[in-house]
């Protein structure tokens, strides 16, 4: 097998598949790579993804740009397993995508009119969705909600599928009542109710918070990634003041830690 491809820099996505092709090759290739599949590489897929938006998140462009080196590897990984496989190959899925993107925007491609606001394009974008979906007989609303994303991204699309067919909450002040009532129940569920049954009552806690952000137009993963990173970030000066004092948080008091969280919050906010 000849490595001009494979070693030039100027090769492009063909350089990168051959470089696949040459891993998985039966008898000349990587032994991990080789035994790899669909399900033991999917969880690189997502770690992946989020390592792209936390880059984003953290404005760093240099990670950026390898991060999506890294997920493009994994959606060429998936092809090559689905030529070996005689599913699909990376050809397909870049026809079928490009296919997709000019039947849903006409009014870039076609006759459309473009004189919409975002609002409006995305309503249409998902009216397209549905009808596809009913052309090929989808089943149920949210049958195919993927089950893999992550719970609190689920549970948003699961509500908006829902939504979709009137199934909602008129306004977020009801979203905001259920979430006392769900928070009641859980304090209740302390009590007297089996851990499983306390799981529950967590489980729908969650999924009216998450129906809030929605109401309000908060994505919840943003807002709870925006969160976890305010709490290290608090944290950390919690550390910082102690390590000052020669200890660490595990030889100090609640209250000589919150002291610190609170001259954190105001030092946030610019306050002295």
């Amino acid at each position: 097998m000849h490595d001009d491809l494979i070693l030039d820099p100027e090769g492009g996505i063909a350089r990168l598949r051959a470089i696949m092709r040459r891993l998985r090759d039966p008898e000349t290739g990587c032994p991990w790579d080789i035994v790899q599949d669909f399900d033991t590489i999917a969880p690189y897929t997502i770690e992946e993804a989020y390592e792209v938006a936390d880059a984003i998140a953290r404005r760093n462009w240099p990670d950026l740009e390898g991060e999506l080196g890294d997920l493009l590897l994994q959606v060429v990984y998936h092809a090559e397993i689905g030529a070996e496989a005689g599913h699909f190959d990376f050809d397909t899925v870049v026809r079928g995508i490009s296919d997709k993107m000019v039947a849903r925007h006409p009014h870039v491609f076609g006759a459309a009119s473009r004189d919409k606001t975002p609002a409006q394009q995305t309503a249409d974008w998902e009216a397209m969705k549905a009808a596809e979906r009913a052309a090929r007989d989808a089943g149920g609303v949210l049958d195919d909600v993927a089950l893999g994303l992550p719970a609190l991204l689920r549970a948003l699309k699961l509500q908006k599928r829902a939504a979709r067919v009137g199934f909602d909450w008129p306004d977020a002040g009801q979203v905001i009542d259920k979430i006392a009532e769900e928070a009641r129940e859980v304090v209740a569920a302390r009590a007297t109710l089996s851990q499983a049954e306390i799981t529950d009552e967590i489980g729908d806690l969650l999924f009216a918070v998450a129906n809030l952000a929605r109401h309000l137009g908060v994505d919840p993963e943003a807002a709870l990634r925006g969160t976890n990173a305010k709490f290290t970030r608090r944290f950390r000066h919690i550390e910082a003041g102690l390590a000052e004092r020669g200890r660490g948080p595990a030889e100090a008091s609640l209250d000589e830690m919150e002291a610190l969280w609170q001259a954190a919050k105001r030092a946030e906010r610019g306050e002295t």
